[in-house]
């Protein structure tokens, strides 16, 4: 698995337009944890780490925000989220950071994997050794 723009399925009606995620449409693992960002303070930025053995996926439900991946060379891939029918999707061992968030951004993070502090990669340098 690799970081990709990953798009999800979407009904379009004229009451409004219906996105879903299932295992097998848009997203290739059952989701084990959910959690979501919002009230982002202008100018902070969320992530700033990697995990382990996770994957996630990240749908902006609503505004905008990028997904900023930074590669052990320190070299940034941007990822401006801004639809709600698309997601980025991170697999483990993938520095990630999101900044730039639009006033009333909601990110949905959904992952493989239930929450274990010890899967988090906080420091660049230890991740750095680990990709190498």
């Amino acid at each position: 698995m690799h970081v990709s723009i990953i798009a999800l399925p979407k009904i379009t009606d004229p009451r409004g337009n219906l996105t879903f995620i299932q295992k097998g449409h848009g997203l290739p693992f059952a989701p084990k944890r959910v959690f979501w960002t919002f009230n982002v303070p202008s100018g902070a930025s969320r992530g700033g780490h990697a995990y382990l053995k996770q994957s996630e996926l990240i749908v902006p439900i609503n505004g905008s925000f990028e997904v900023v991946v930074t590669k052990t060379d320190g070299q940034e891939e941007r990822y401006f989220l801004n639809r709600g029918d698309q997601g980025v999707l991170l697999p483990p061992l993938t520095w990630r950071s999101m900044e730039n968030f639009s006033t009333n951004a909601m990110g949905l993070h959904l992952s493989d994997l239930v929450f274990d502090a010890d899967d988090y990669v906080r420091d660049f340098e230890r991740f750095q050794k680990l990709k190498a």
